[in-house]
């Protein structure tokens, strides 16, 4: 007689992205979304603004953290299934400054000229809470812009593409016409690095 092997444990996953959920459903981690009261940069737990002196690469593993942290909270406020919970977070790094979401379309589009012709990084951190245990790994890549004229900005931000994206554009939609080099993740530029999240996911016992 064969025995059938138990299906894969499922994860929470703290984020609203769609990006995030296609990811995961690419590597084939079943997953529940666990949605907060409202926009988790209005949440008490969750801010969001970077503290004084704080750099990019420190901001981004903070507020991942935060993000595990209270959807675990959340787990066990609404008494939900026992899972592991996944989150993350993405900024983008230009020579040391931090560059988060876009405040409206002006500051998207003042946001994609700095970038323009520059090199930046994205910084992505993942995040996995669980029994009181929360681990955390860093992608870090380095992408180059070519150089964009006004009207393609305009075009671009017009489109409302921009305006929910750390460093206000998406590289899996038509900001990939803007990409001149890309080194490092690809995922992880898209917000959720799938290499860094399977190691983490395997540390707590995950298997595919």
């Amino acid at each position: 007689m064969t025995l059938t092997p138990p299906p894969p444990p499922r994860v929470h996953l703290a984020s609203r992205s769609p990006r995030r959920r296609e990811l995961l459903a690419q590597i084939g981690v079943k997953f529940d979304t666990i949605v907060f009261r409202g926009l988790a940069r209005h949440e008490a737990e969750l801010d969001e603004t970077p503290r004084p002196g704080e750099n990019p690469v420190g901001y981004v593993q903070r507020v991942a953290h935060a993000k595990a942290e209270h959807g675990c909270r959340i787990v066990q406020w609404r008494k939900l299934p026992a899972q592991p919970v996944l989150a993350a977070d993405t900024t983008i790094d230009l020579a040391g400054e931090l560059i988060g979401k876009p405040l409206d379309t002006a500051d998207a589009a003042r946001i994609l000229r700095r970038l323009s012709g520059q090199t930046h990084r994205v910084l992505t951190a993942v995040a996995l809470g669980y029994e009181g245990r929360i681990e955390s790994a860093l992608s870090i890549s380095e992408v180059r812009f070519r150089q964009l004229d006004e009207r393609e900005i305009d075009r671009y931000v017009a489109s409302r593409e921009p305006m929910d994206k750390a460093g206000a554009y998406g590289i899996q939609g038509r900001a990939a016409m803007f990409v001149e080099h890309l080194a490092g993740s690809y995922s992880g530029v898209m917000g959720l690095p799938l290499c860094e999240t399977a190691q983490l996911l395997e540390r707590y016992g995950y298997r595919w």
